[in-house]
């Protein structure tokens, strides 16, 4: 079974308005020293160029409730003031630690640099361009205290930015549901279903199943999916304890490696090794917009035998090379594995429903793709 048992989430952190960091303190530095502790919680900060947010993502981590911290701020090449900014902090609290790649290496090389040098039991994400609630640490590290099993835990978030619209608003939406191992699972090749920059991860598991990789792929939905195989439970916090900022210029919206073309092979890669493992036979539910980017994509040895739809006029005919089938036509449960490649929350429920009727179990019987 790849799902396991429920995850009791006991302690609740109230987060009230007053709590959250005002962005008129943005630019403040903290000038306290710090005595030198050895942390239990390393946070991984890398930045490019980030001379306008640097500071407001750096103090979002000094105020935190929780005390036993480090910060690796992790200069990928800059060549704007954020290596000074980051250089003044560092200066100034002993607890905020500065290294630099000799160029910009790519986020992947600076996060392997920064755990490379991480002190901690656990790690944290943090991007330099958000901030993070002052009762972040302190809310996730008590998730992680009460289940030894907790691989990965993120957070709910808040988006905030300039690009931001209404496929970015149904994303946060979407992630903000999600709070449970069960409940993540059943929608994991949906989405990444976790926040990056909210990441808060077990440092043995990050290690065990090999921490970041650049495989051209989105590297935290890889690792993400690996924490997954490697058998270790998944949750959110069910506050929302960071603020992800959505600017036109982010890494993800331009570098290929954040392609839809690369989530589906992603997505395929961790497919084969699982529900479709050993050449298993399957189907895939759904012809429309989501369906058919599918079907082009699916690769040789790897491919569905038929596509399900309940448009008639599509039924009888044959879409990117794939026989359409109507859904009443498909073996029972037990002779084939279904993916249902549809886009609309609403859709999957509905088709569930339908499912459930059936006999079908998600997850045994169907997995949802997007």
């Amino acid at each position: 079974m790849l799902l396991r048992g429920a995850m009791s989430l006991s302690r609740r952190v109230s987060l009230s308005p007053a709590a959250i960091n005002p962005e008129g303190e943005a630019g403040e530095i903290h000038t306290k020293m710090h005595a030198s502790v050895s942390p239990l919680i390393s946070v991984l900060l890398p930045f490019y160029n980030s001379e306008h947010t640097l500071a407001e993502a750096v103090n979002s981590i000094i105020r935190q409730t929780w005390p036993e911290w480090e910060l690796l701020l992790v200069d990928d090449g800059s060549d704007d003031a954020s290596p000074d900014i980051a250089a003044e902090f560092a200066a100034k609290d002993s607890r905020i630690r500065l290294f630099s790649c000799t160029r910009n290496m790519g986020i992947v090389e600076a996060l392997q640099q920064g755990a490379a040098h991480a002190r901690g039991e656990f790690l944290a994400r943090m991007d330099a361009d958000d901030w993070a609630h002052p009762e972040r640490l302190t809310t996730q590290q008590a998730l992680m205290q009460e289940d030894p099993e907790l691989g990965l835990c993120g957070a709910q978030v808040t988006v905030f930015g300039g690009a931001v619209g209404s496929g970015r608003r149904r994303y946060e939406q979407w992630l903000n549901t999600l709070l449970t191992h069960e409940s993540i699972v059943r929608e994991l090749f949906v989405e990444c279903p976790v926040a990056h920059p909210a990441f808060f991860l077990r440092r043995t598991a990050f290690e065990q199943v090999g921490g970041y990789r650049d495989c051209g792929e989105p590297e935290d939905y890889d690792l993400v999916m690996r924490l997954w195989l490697g058998g270790y439970r998944l949750a959110n916090a069910p506050q929302r304890l960071l603020h992800w900022r959505d600017e036109s210029g982010r890494l993800s919206r331009s570098d290929p490696r954040y392609s839809e073309t690369a989530f589906r092979r992603l997505k395929q890669r961790f497919l084969a090794q699982t529900y479709l493992a050993r050449g298993r036979r399957f189907f895939q539910l759904g012809a429309g917009e989501v369906g058919k980017r599918w079907l082009r994509d699916w690769p040789n040895g790897m491919r569905p035998e038929a596509v399900v739809d309940i448009n008639p006029r599509k039924i009888g005919r044959w879409i990117h090379g794939f026989p359409v089938i109507a859904p009443e036509t498909l073996p029972p449960p037990a002779d084939c594995f279904i993916v249902a490649a549809v886009g609309a929350p609403d859709a999957r429920e509905t088709i569930r429903a339908w499912f459930s009727e059936r006999g079908y179990s998600e997850i045994e019987s169907y997995v949802f793709l997007a």
